[in-house]
């Protein structure tokens, strides 16, 4: 199965961009996050017409999960159990979807931002990760075996070579010890990152800031 997962940014302002790289990359399952679009907004009829079934979980134009298959799409969960809540009032927001695709329990993760250390989002982050770590252990306890693959965006950069420069971020969220320490928690539940088997070599990055134009430089994060 061929499994991939982006951060899109609005699904809404980029479904042209979506269905070429659908074809062009042959997925199977496509997780995406920040799609930013209520569930009975997002545009459903173009990935439908590759072959694709999709599932949503989407509140409002603020963050957004999904996903995309050709593989089945079966037990769809939005959310996980005991997931914290943000704002005021307090609501769970749109960041976890998981579905079954042919066999493999899929999750698109929009993990929190952070926004700054100290920052009650901060806090939040870590205790969402936090909750996602005990729910992600608990279905390893119950079932070793159990094929699961947890995707999306961490938004935690887990080793100095996966920013540009680590000195920029000095003082700065998603490369904190508490963060890297939350991320390594997964690793200790079960979970391997396999992303680092397959692309090993340092300053590989998954995200760069197209508004400060980071691209062409390779000023990225891996994310």
């Amino acid at each position: 199965m061929r499994l991939a997962t982006w951060n899109i940014n609005s699904v809404r302002a980029r479904v042209e961009r979506v269905t070429a790289f659908l074809e062009r990359a042959d997925v199977d399952v496509l997780a995406l996050q920040e799609t930013k679009v209520k569930d009975e907004a997002f545009p459903r009829a173009p990935f439908e017409a590759l072959g694709y079934e999709v599932a949503t979980c989407g509140f409002s134009q603020w963050n957004g999960v999904a996903l995309l298959s050709r593989v089945g799409l079966e037990d769809v969960r939005r959310g996980f159990e005991g997931v914290p809540t943000w704002g005021d009032p307090a609501v769970a927001e749109a960041r976890a979807i998981g579905a079954v695709c042919r066999g493999v329990r899929v999750w698109s993760l929009y993990v929190p931002n952070g926004r700054e250390i100290g920052d009650p989002h901060y806090t939040y982050k870590l205790e969402w990760l936090a909750r996602l770590r005990d729910e992600a252990a608990g279905w390893l306890t119950a079932d070793p075996d159990a094929p699961i693959a947890l995707v999306g965006d961490w938004n935690i950069a887990p080793l100095d070579t996966d920013v540009w420069d680590v000195g920029f971020f000095a003082g700065r969220t998603h490369v904190t010890p508490a963060e890297r320490e939350a991320f390594a928690a997964f690793a200790a539940a079960g979970y391997s990152e396999v992303s680092r088997i397959h692309l090993p070599a340092e300053h590989t990055y998954t995200y760069w800031d197209y508004q400060q134009l980071r691209f062409p430089k390779n000023e990225g994060m891996r994310i």
